[in-house]
């Protein structure tokens, strides 16, 4: 009976183990078990013709995560087949970008171009097996030639050009004597079939380009449909996990493979892409906004790409986790950007020192404070994590608060200052609004209070109770900063792009504001992330932040639109 119970709760886990794991896991525990894979390879292979955004984060984290869950290997991979719009540039801002997220790839770095002789080799493979030909049709003639998605294409004129005259022709074409587009080398499948990806495909084309990693060694280029099938086999790869608009493509990449005549063939899964509502991530769009100075770079902190990310203050594991509460599907769904707000609050709420900072400020000044004393009081580093401990914040006669902590005539259920209201100074004593003064406009500039030394924090004081407590800044230890807060780019209500195309900017997307933080953040360096005490959570900015004027990047408000199922 116990025997009984107990395959039966050994059941039930295994049950568990198989539901809790996404489609992929099950294929590759499946190639595992049947035998068709030994050591788990995979691969993130990016284009480096731009920078990555969040939707790559995806791709890397499932990737590397991948090899790391089954004790295998990843591989950081250029696919630079088309050097057109390729850059070292791009190249160096992937690869720091793949660091810091977390795709662990040691020395496994590779380039498409490293394999150009391997891939020429394998086209002349194609043309000696009679699987390839060279073509002199134009474009538009082989868009004709082609056919539509209910009629079947045509056989090209020069299809059954013998295998000597293709070897020959494809020598010249790497030899540079034909103009760029003249010739083209086409795989020979079939222009009946119902997947137009079949129907003789383009595998390689003339086309004069310096190379960023080859330079002008070649002037034939291979196709992405053809190279990256070779690229996956050449290094080993096991599971070449793509999106899902690479599914009408899977034929063409076995096909590849198993002409070439690789030994265990990689296997091409496809997963749905992920989409956060109302940003930018088309290469085309964020290009112009950064040529027309809408802002400041590929890591201006309203876009998403990944360097945008950290540098706004995002942390790798705020993306992990991001990405884990999105899961791996078959189906394309859209995620609104509060979830990845939530995630970061999540990461830095035990982890952030919380301190005081005045964005909006006016002055407070105490009366009955001596001038020129000052004291230091003891102030928690984060309240829910007693382990960072405690550091001293002066306190003076003037201080600095928040100018909403502040109104003349407040409405009902305003616990904060007013005439002849008392509030906590957050860790100091209890003040009392006597007064305040206003410029010519009518802004309040300065409040005058009282304090009662009897109620200093962590005094023991109970006699009467506030409802209210606000934070400051002494004012002459003050430290003066820049804060940067940040809203989408994008004019939410309008959607991201125009009938005409263009992006529906939000004119508000940032509002930079002077402020006042504690002197305990004096040194801080840039992607140091803190909690400002009831305005959200800010991060040193890497590119403008000097040692004489501190700047802080909003990462994101202590107030959450999305809440975790």
């Amino acid at each position: 009976m116990d025997s009984d119970v107990n395959k039966l709760e050994v059941n039930e886990a295994v049950e568990k183990e198989v539901v809790s794991k996404n489609f992929i896991e099950q294929i590759i525990d499946k190639d595992i078990a049947e035998g068709h894979c030994k050591k788990v390879v995979t691969r993130f292979p990016p284009e480096p013709n731009g920078y990555l955004h969040i939707g790559h984060a995806k791709s890397i984290i499932l990737n590397s995560g991948l090899a790391k869950k089954y004790g295998g290997t990843f591989n950081l991979r250029f696919d630079d087949t088309n050097p057109t719009k390729e850059k070292t540039e791009f190249v160096e801002s992937i690869i720091e970008d793949v660091k810091w997220i977390g795709g662990d790839f040691e020395d496994r770095l590779f380039f498409a171009s490293d394999y150009f002789e391997h891939m020429y080799e394998g086209a002349v493979k194609l043309i000696k097996k009679g699987k390839a030909f060279v073509c002199d049709l134009s474009a538009e003639e082989m868009r004709e030639y082609r056919g539509t998605l209910t009629e079947p294409g045509k056989n090209s004129p020069y299809r059954d050009r013998s295998m000597e005259e293709n070897l020959d022709l494809f020598e010249k074409m790497k030899n540079g004597e034909f103009p760029d587009g003249s010739k083209v080398l086409r795989a020979k499948i079939d222009m009946s079939s119902p997947n137009i990806n079949m129907r003789d495909p383009v595998i390689y084309r003339v086309a004069r380009m310096t190379h960023h990693n080859t330079g002008d060694t070649w002037c034939i280029y291979p196709m992405y449909d053809f190279a990256h099938p070779i690229e996956d086999a050449i290094e080993g790869i096991t599971h070449s996990i793509c999106t899902l608009e690479f599914e009408d493509h899977r034929p063409l990449y076995d096909w590849v493979v198993r002409e070439l005549e690789y030994e265990n063939p990689p296997k091409q899964i496809e997963f749905a892409k992920m989409y956060l509502t109302n940003v930018i991530t088309g290469k085309r769009y964020i290009k112009k906004l950064v040529e027309d100075g809408v802002v400041d770079g590929w890591d201006d902190p309203r876009l998403v790409s990944i360097s945008a990310l950290r540098r706004r203050g995002f942390t790798p594991e705020s993306i992990r986790l991001f990405m884990e509460l999105c899961g791996v599907s078959k189906s394309n769904s859209s995620v609104d950007y509060t979830m990845l707000e939530y995630c970061i609050r999540e990461d830095l709420k035990l982890k952030a020192n919380r301190v005081m900072a005045i964005i909006d400020p006016i002055k407070l000044i105490i009366t009955n404070y001596p001038e020129g004393q000052v004291e230091y009081l003891e102030a928690m580093n984060n309240q829910e994590n007693e382990e960072m401990g405690t550091r001293e914040v002066p306190f003076s006669r003037e201080l600095y608060i928040e100018r909403e902590d502040f109104m003349i005539e407040p409405p009902k259920k305003y616990f904060r200052l007013f005439p002849g209201n008392e509030v906590r100074l957050m860790n100091a004593y209890f003040v009392t609004c006597t007064d305040y003064k206003t410029d010519d406009a009518g802004n309040v500039t300065e409040v005058y209070c009282t304090y009662d030394p009897e109620t200093k924090s962590g005094s023991g004081f109970n006699a009467r109770k506030v409802k209210g407590t606000i934070h400051w800044v002494s004012a002459p230890h003050a430290i003066k900063a820049e804060a940067r807060l940040y809203e989408n780019l994008v004019d939410e209500e309008k959607g991201v792009y125009s009938e005409d195309g263009s992006v529906n900017l939000n004119p508000n997307s940032i509002v930079v504001r002077e402020c006042y933080v504690e002197p305990s953040l004096q040194g801080a360096k840039a992607f140091d992330r803190f909690q400002f005490l009831r305005n959200g959570f800010f991060c040193v900015d890497c590119k403008d932040s000097t040692d004489e004027k501190l700047v802080f990047n909003r990462i994101a408000s202590l107030k959450s639109g999305y809440k975790p199922a």
